[in-house]
């Protein structure tokens, strides 16, 4: 309790600064939806967030220092919409950066998303969020998330942006600092081009684990053709001789002025040593999402923009696996069996401040 009120009264602080300070913001996203899911002959009922974008408050700032020189900070916790909380062991886990900003692009220092998931996140037509979320069959061949901690976001990371008028390329670059903890050490980077409707892009990233270097290559373009925007992703993941493949393909087709369709397929496969992984329940990790073996996912769902700010939407997604493969639709959905599968639907709505 007295962590939340002194974290209420930080973000009060913030906010009365921006009513002084032009260039301090206070934004945010609240999601919520009713979701269904089903697994392993069981079916779960709630009131979830995050259905279709991550629900989120935060904070950031610009400060013009002269000479074409900025700086800058950002601070955003994750929000539990359905219950009213945030994120008890990280208030700012999302981001919490500081940086430096010219003609020579931007230094960025903190905590925040890798330029490899950044890469994920443009080309999956979900952006790696709700029920069709592609990284669901992502395996991370039986590590906990505190035994691989960079798969999304980083702690301790340097990065550097590279200047936006390159006339279309873009890129950044990662290191983090383990600081004598497994899992989080590593470093990677991303390299795009996009002119127009075209976008393309490729990132690298090669994390220290006690079982070896967690390495992922992902590759991804997309092309917009106004009646439909098309967008593939392939991604692979090794750990020492393990080795997992992912194929994604999608679309977004607008069907009125307001509201738009979007559909997913993936396609995940593991090599015939990752595939004799046991991924067994521990105290830590009671239901197990990774397990090894191959999977597919679909996916398909309809957004009504409300306004430039507000929108309706349901999502549904299925996944199909084979071997021991476990997937599941989303973290708290019903844990799939071997081999099993995984299903859900919901209905929500979102609105960004």
């Amino acid at each position: 309790m007295k962590k939340s009120l002194v974290a209420l009264a930080v973000l009060a602080g913030f906010a009365g600064a921006a009513a002084a300070q032009s260039s301090v913001t206070l934004f945010g996203v609240v999601d919520v939806a009713a979701r269904y899911t089903k697994a392993n002959g069981k079916d779960v009922k709630q009131l979830t967030n995050d259905g279709s974008s991550s629900s989120r408050i935060g904070v950031r700032g610009v400060e013009d220092l002269g000479g074409g020189l900025k700086a800058g900070f950002w601070l955003e916790g994750a929000l539990a919409a359905d219950t009213g909380t945030a994120d008890s062991t990280r208030f700012w886990g999302r981001r919490a950066s500081v940086s430096l900003m010219g003609d020579f692009g931007e230094v960025r220092l903190g905590r925040g998303k890798t330029s490899t998931r950044l890469v994920v996140d443009d080309f999956d037509v979900y952006s790696t969020t709700g029920l069709g979320d592609v990284t669901r069959v992502y395996s991370t061949f039986g590590l906990a998330s505190s035994a691989y901690d960079t798969n999304n976001r980083a702690d301790n990371l340097v990065q550097y942006f590279l200047p936006s008028d390159l006339g279309g390329v873009y890129g950044s670059f990662d290191v983090a600092a383990g600081e004598g903890t497994q899992g989080k050490k590593m470093f990677g980077g991303r390299i795009g081009y996009k002119l127009a409707d075209f976008n393309v892009a490729g990132g690298y990233q090669s994390t220290d684990t006690a079982t070896g270097k967690f390495k992922q290559l992902s590759l991804g373009g997309s092309y917009d053709f106004k009646m439909v925007k098309v967008s593939g992703l392939w991604s692979q993941l090794k750990l020492a001789s393990l080795k997992q493949n992912i194929y994604t393909i999608g679309a977004i087709v607008p069907v009125t002025a307001a509201g738009s369709v979007s559909a997913q397929f993936s396609k995940s496969s593991t090599n015939s040593a990752a595939d004799t992984i046991v991924v067994a329940p521990t105290a830590s990790n009671p239901t197990p999402i990774n397990g090894a073996g191959d999977a597919k996912m679909f996916s398909i769902g309809y957004q009504h923009n409300l306004s430039k700010r507000t929108a309706l939407y349901t999502t549904a997604s299925y996944i199909k696996n084979d071997g021991r493969a476990n997937f599941r639709v989303q973290g708290n959905a019903v844990a799939a069996a071997n081999g099993g599968k995984s299903g859900g639907l919901d209905v929500g709505i979102k609105h960004s401040f």
